[in-house]
């Protein structure tokens, strides 16, 4: 499965997409330096339901557009 193939996904089961999860992560705080996957993805299974894949794939977005370093 592609990358964008987990983003439509997600969107498809969150009604969310990529934007609106850097967003959303940036007001939880979650984009401060030196923030680990860990919380992340706990913050994404605990609220969207999603899968570790798909959590691990908006973290990824997260780095890939500089939110998360």
């Amino acid at each position: 499965m592609s990358f964008q193939a987990y983003l439509d996904n997600i969107e498809k089961q969150t009604g969310i997409g990529p934007d609106e999860f850097i967003r959303l992560a940036t007001e939880k705080g979650l984009t401060r330096p030196g923030t680990k996957a860990t919380p992340i993805t706990e913050w994404l299974k605990a609220d969207y339901g999603l899968g570790h894949g798909h959590a691990m794939a908006i973290v990824k977005l997260l780095r890939d557009r500089g939110v998360l370093t």
